[in-house]
């Protein structure tokens, strides 16, 4: 039976995300975009993620205005982002009034399909964006943030996948982010989301435990739609296996992908000259089997090495990756993805530093143990819990439903440096630096 494997192509946001820490220019996207737009990708990942953070933070272009001139090229291929639900694109919860206006907006700038994920699996903190994704017209994906612990299980995944298809997902995703998913597992999961939801679906992995390859080819033959993948200059290490490996891999089986690798010599071509102007901040290209026992992913590991750089303490690195599950273990076993991962991550920084445990708590664990983060997969160690916010007693509705608007306010304080509506979304999600670039974007008029 022949059934063509569709890829969705990373290497304008996941893929430099994991590798040159999100700060690929648009310019460089621009030289070959139209290129791209005529492989036949299934979608082409490019925007989401870190990329909004790191386009204002870092290289002063308007996130919005990237997303505009893709598209603008990008005809035929369709745009598709990474959303963090309630977070959206930040680090913490916001109202459900700018859910609703961010994912109306993102559509409008020309993105086709929003894939909709939450650290912890918590559907209530999906529900607003996938509805506000789907009234604004996009395909929307569903995700299942997979992850190993004693309470991660297939049926665990599976009854969340038939929750997400319920409230209207179009598509299902697993999301791997630090490459653990093994493939006669990948095979077992696929078989039977395929079986009990039904509904078009997706694998995303990362290469960093080396996996990734067998991984998608197992999940390929059990029934996956379509798989992530990178162009071979931004593959492997903590990124994607490599789109030319895969295609060429098969090229002449029922699962042919049906894309020329001839089209496609030219762009990695173009990357690999990108490359070089990035080769100070490149992530190196290693497979790394810790990930195995500690569950890090790629991006958490380097935020690691940074904390512990920062704080004279980088000869203590063994000891922090030894700690991260422990925290993981006694937080309820939250999955390691952003923003559990940078939460749990600095938790076992401080533990280790000071060398009492739980002695210093940034305040975002200490609303994560209050229930404002959402629910966690496994009760938190009472233990735990009692130093950490005493005897206060968790909430146990929908996070969300606690937050004010902010849109109004918001618009009214960045009033002098309005220039189009996205603005204000920029700013409720990043205020500090979306006003430096609206400072820096004024000065460059003038």
């Amino acid at each position: 039976m022949k059934r063509q494997v569709g890829i969705t192509e990373t290497v304008f946001r996941d893929a430099h995300q994991s590798l040159w820490a999100t700060r690929m220019k648009t310019e460089e996207m621009m030289a070959i975009a139209e290129a791209i737009d005529e492989v036949g990708f299934h979608s082409l990942e490019a925007w989401g993620g870190a990329t909004f953070d790191s386009c204002l933070r870092f290289l002063k272009e308007d996130p919005w205005v990237r997303l505009r001139r893709l598209k603008a090229v990008i005809r035929k291929t369709p745009l598709q982002m990474l959303l963090r639900g309630q977070n959206i694109l930040g680090y913490r919860h916001y109202p459900d009034e700018v859910v609703k206006a961010f994912c109306k907006k993102a559509v409008d700038n020309g993105i086709g399909i929003i894939r909709v994920f939450d650290a912890l699996n918590d559907i209530r903190n999906m529900e607003v964006a996938i509805r506000a994704s789907k009234e604004a017209g996009a395909h929307v994906q569903g995700t299942v943030v997979y992850t190993i612990s004693p309470v991660h299980n297939i049926d665990a995944y599976v009854k969340l996948a038939k929750d997400l298809k319920e409230l209207g997902c179009d598509s299902i995703c697993i999301k791997d982010m630090a490459g653990l998913l093994k493939p006669y597992e990948a095979e077992q999961l696929v078989k039977r989301l395929k079986s009990e939801v039904g509904i078009m679906l997706q694998l995303h992995t990362h290469y960093t435990s080396g996996l990734a390859s067998m991984t998608y080819l197992k999940a390929i033959e059990a029934g996956v739609d379509v798989i992530d993948t990178a162009l071979s200059p931004l593959a492997l290490g903590t990124s994607q296996p490599p789109t030319e490996s895969i295609i060429a891999a098969l090229q002449g089986t029922p699962y042919d992908t049906g894309l020329d690798l001839e089209k496609i010599a030219p762009i990695s071509q173009h990357f690999k000259e990108v490359k070089k102007n990035y080769q100070n901040i490149s992530a190196p290209i290693e497979v790394d089997t810790a990930v195995l026992f500690y569950q890090i992913p790629g991006g958490m590991i380097s935020n690691l090495r940074n904390q512990l750089a920062g704080q004279n303490a980088a000869h203590r690195y063994e000891e922090v990756l030894a700690e991260v599950p422990k925290v993981r273990e006694e937080l309820g076993y939250p999955p390691l993805v952003t923003p559990t991962s940078q939460m749990v991550g600095t938790q076992a920084v401080l533990n280790v530093i000071t060398g009492k445990r739980y002695s210093v708590v940034p305040k975002e664990i200490r609303d994560y143990v209050k229930g404002m983060y959402g629910r966690p997969p496994a009760p938190i160690n009472p233990e735990v819990q009692k130093l950490i916010i005493g005897d206060e007693q968790p909430i146990t509705h929908r996070p969300a439903d606690d937050l004010e608007p902010m849109l109004d306010k918001a618009r009214k304080e960045i009033m002098p440096y309005y220039q189009q509506e996205e603005d204000v979304l920029s700013y409720v999600l990043f205020p500090e630096v979306a006003m430096e670039f609206f400072k820096y974007r004024a000065n460059q008029k003038n």
